[in-house]
């Protein structure tokens, strides 16, 4: 007999066959962020060229056969729509705008118009653009912190509780019809019971449902008119991928507050003057000729035709994507849930409401929310998830996902905790996701129409290979190690434009080392003339390939490019070392700001066409190169990062600073020019030999790593008078400094004596991956890194350094005293 799932299988079968037609981008790649964006497939670009160049389409607003054409193709999209949600267009209007925020915004603006302004009220669960709307709502706003609370206001509105809620004025209810945290489905019948309250006591209460999340893989019916919302957002590229529009969708009989909205645009009004006498006469046939202000986005909409066409005939109905997309979140829902280490610990913690079921279409959408633990009960930082996930080509989302209330109940964070998390330095999208022991964040994936069991398979697969422990874990001893170790400098690199190649130290020269790093480390950046952002090699790979070199006897930074130069750029070009004013712009050298590793920065911008078109010429990106000069010289500071300043982490010069209450020890922080967290990266031959062993082991082996990848400022080696085979891997992650003694291997004494203190573990990125001799990107050593170095669900290697005192020098083959904790750094293996 066949069954509902043999059915399902089928249809997954079916999608499997057209994706490498349809979706060639999803080759080799797993794409589970459809919550963000779905994907568009070849049927709908084809279909929209050809129509685009079949058809002569004007400006509606004109009076052309074009203009007419784009006018009624306008109109029959808008329509067809309507019936989609099955909303009679006799009791509905649908207003054409970028998306559903923009369309959220559009309301809060038309509210905000009234004369005694108006309540809002929104759910716990409601994206941050639905939050947003309670900065004008000038009546006052309550977030409802359940379901529950939000039921108990519509049983009993005139409580004492909601006296004020239910006082004259205008009130605006707002919640989403899906969570795009979790993919939790609401109750969509508040709206209905919204209305009866107005009829019930005789007051203004509207609602608008945010279906954004809804709509990507589920119908949305509206007919029946007593139990719809007042307004409905939603995007269209989050239900076909293209093109990018959205809608608010607009009962009738609700539209008049939208009237109130005082600015008009080209084509909504019937007259204006401006000579003499201002008024205006707006158009009134229509709700969406009143609104839709300018010159509406033509081929957009017209796209969504195509869009509209092609989906149905790939995947069939609504109904059935949801019914595809739920069976395929059961499967992966089954599969996380049952994922444990070899202590019997689970992997992944789930968050899911009690009531909602990933078998039912009802209460649950196509997305999962969740974090992963370690055998210890640890959490495991998502941006870590992300990095490897990103390497195996699986594309997912993580951190707060827009969803701030959903967010804090869930990972119980209160207001305090969030104030404490941001002032050390937690911002959207950094790596700052695991603070005092809490996530701050979490993983998403979400799946759509053309999502398949081989992309549940894939991730499954790939938790189970870098997340799940299969040893039983071990009691952790404490490890008594000697005090000291001897080794040597066996190479100095700097790299003077970030992200840029590097620059080996000859070896007969006496480096010199300040309290922000080694002499023109990573003084210069290249940063990008639209965002002013500052370029990374995670970005531009081909940035490994420009390398910059000192020539102190010229005092010049001369810069080659080793991959195919373009045909305009010159094989060389050059800067001067000195702080020649002249070469700057002088208009806004004092006043540039820049962003480097999430701190705003004022660098000084070189005003040469000729070194500006080098570099964006060879990168493909509009970018100019700015200097970020040393404190005495520099226009603004930056410090090491708040992860390395932690008293239980590092050992640093202390000082007493007066304060208010009294003498206090803190802790001074290193500071850096524009190296990401600290001022010198140490890294040991021995552990880059044992990474490369565990590399090599792998099946198939993977490629070794040069210690290039690492951009490290000090590679030490085993001193050569140490016994023979006697290799320490790793010994660094134990130090907590190193002293660094000016004279060569013979014993012949110099002057200087450096001592560098050991500020903690370099937390690694998919940067590692690009091979610093051709700029391509590989796996390796990232893979092999997550897993045997992972320690606290965060991947380290080599380790953080910055000088004790004011000056030091350092030279290749100088000797170096490592000076241990009592514990070494522990990790899983």
């Amino acid at each position: 007999m066949i069954t509902q799932d043999d059915h399902y299988v089928a249809y997954n079968q079916k999608i499997e066959a057209l994706r490498a037609q349809e979706f060639p981008m999803l080759q080799d790649s797993t794409y589970l962020d459809h919550a963000g964006t779905t994907l568009y497939s070849s049927s709908l670009m084809d279909d929209f060229s050809k129509d685009m160049m079949s058809n002569l389409l004007g400006n509606p607003h004109s009076a052309s056969t074009s203009a007419q054409l784009s006018d009624r193709r306008i109109e029959n999209v808008r329509l067809r729509v309507l019936r989609l949600f099955n909303a009679d267009p006799n009791d509905f209007d649908l207003v054409f705008v970028a998306n559903a925020t923009a369309g959220i915004k559009l309301v809060a603006n038309a509210f905000q118009e009234l004369p005694r302004g108006f309540w809002y009220g929104y759910h716990k669960d409601a994206h941050t653009s639905l939050i947003g709307v309670r900065e004008v709502a000038s009546s006052g706003s309550r977030c409802f912190e359940s379901d529950e609370a939000v039921e108990s206001w519509l049983d009993n509105p005139m409580s004492n509780q909601y006296n004020s809620v239910i006082d004259e004025g205008c009130k605006l209810f707002a919640y989403p019809a899906q969570s795009n945290m979790n993919g939790r489905r609401l109750p969509l019948d508040w709206c209905g019971r919204l209305r009866a309250l107005n009829q019930r006591f005789n007051h203004r209460l509207y609602s608008l449902l945010d279906a954004a999340a809804l709509v990507s893989t589920c119908p949305l019916d509206l007919s029946d008119i007593s139990r719809v919302p007042d307004f409905t957002v939603l995007s269209f590229y989050k239900m076909f991928g293209f093109p990018d529009l959205g809608a608010l969708i607009v009962r009738k009989n609700s539209g008049e507050i939208l009237h109130r909205l005082k600015y008009f645009g080209g084509g909504t009004v019937e007259m204006v003057t401006c000579l003499k006498e201002s008024w205006h006469i707006k158009k009134e046939y229509t709700l969406h000729s009143q609104l839709e202000d300018g010159t509406l986005p033509i081929h957009s909409i017209i796209a969504l035709d195509s869009a509209m066409n092609t989906h149905e005939k790939l995947f069939g109905t609504l109904q059935q994507i949801s019914n595809h997309t739920t069976f395929l979140m059961s499967r992966l829902y089954e599969g996380l849930k049952s994922l444990k280490h070899g202590n019997d610990a689970l992997v992944c913690h789930i968050y899911e409401d009690c009531k909602t079921s990933y078998n039912t279409t009802s209460s649950q959408g196509a997305t999962v929310a969740l974090n992963l633990r370690d055998s210890w009960g640890a959490w495991i930082s998502v941006s870590e998830v992300e990095k490897l996930a990103g390497i195996k080509n699986i594309h997912l989302r993580s951190g707060g996902l827009c969803n701030p209330g959903g967010i804090a109940s869930s990972l119980g964070l209160n207001p305090s905790e969030m104030r404490r998390n941001f002032s050390t330095g937690q911002r959207c999208g950094n790596e700052h996701d695991i603070m005092d022991g809490k996530p701050t964040g979490m993983l998403r994936l979400s799946l759509g129409a053309m999502s398949t069991l081989e992309d549940v398979r894939r991730f499954l697969e790939f938790i189970e290979e870098f997340f799940v422990e299969h040893r039983e874990v071990a009691q952790r001893i404490p490890i008594e190690l000697p005090t000291e170790t001897n080794f040597y400098i066996e190479t100095l690199m700097i790299y003077p434009i970030k992200s840029c190649g590097g620059w080996r130290i000859p070896p007969d020269i006496s480096w010199s080392i300040k309290s922000e790093g080694l002499a023109w480390d990573r003084e210069w950046c290249l940063v990008h003339q639209g965002s002013r952002t500052a370029l990374s090699q995670k970005r531009y790979p081909k940035m490994a390939l420009l390398r910059p070199t000192i020539d102190l006897n010229a005092e010049l930074l001369r810069i080659e490019y080793s991959g195919a130069l373009p045909s305009s750029c010159p094989p060389e070009i050059t800067i001067p070392l000195s702080r020649i004013s002249s070469v700057f712009q002088h208009d806004n050298a004092s006043s540039c700001p820049s962003r480097v590793c999430g701190d705003t920065i004022k660098a000084q911008v070189y005003s040469s066409a000729s070194v500006t078109s080098f570099f964006t010429h060879i990168l493909g990106v509009p970018c100019y190169l700015a200097r970020f000069p040393p404190q005495g010289f520099g226009l603004s500071a930056r410090h090491a990062k708040a992860h390395l300043r932690k008293e239980e982490v590092i050992k640093t010069e202390r000082k007493i600073v007066q304060s208010e209450s009294g003498d206090k020890e803190r802790p001074l922080a290193s500071p850096i020019l524009l190296s990401n967290e600290s001022p010198i990266l140490v890294i040991s031959c021995s552990s880059l030999n044992r990474l490369n062993e565990a590399i090599k082991a792998r099946s198939p082996p993977g490629k070794a790593a040069s210690a290039h990848v690492f951009r490290p400022n000090i590679i030490i080696a085993e001193d050569t008078i140490s016994p023979p085979g006697i290799e320490q891997p790793y010994v660094e992650d134990s130090w907590q400094s190193m002293t660094v003694h000016d004279h060569d291997l013979t014993g012949t004494l110099q002057t200087k004596t450096t001592v560098l203190d050991i500020l903690g573990p370099c937390r690694r990125c998919q940067m590692v991956c690009v091979d610093q001799g051709t700029g391509e990107k590989n796996e390796e050593p990232f893979v092999t890194l997550a897993k045997t170095r992972r320690v606290d669900g965060k991947v380290y290697f080599g380790m953080h350094a910055g000088l004790v005192g004011g000056e030091g020098s350092v030279r290749i083959g100088a000797r170096v005293l490592g000076m241990r904790r009592r514990e070494a750094l522990e990790t899983e293996e």
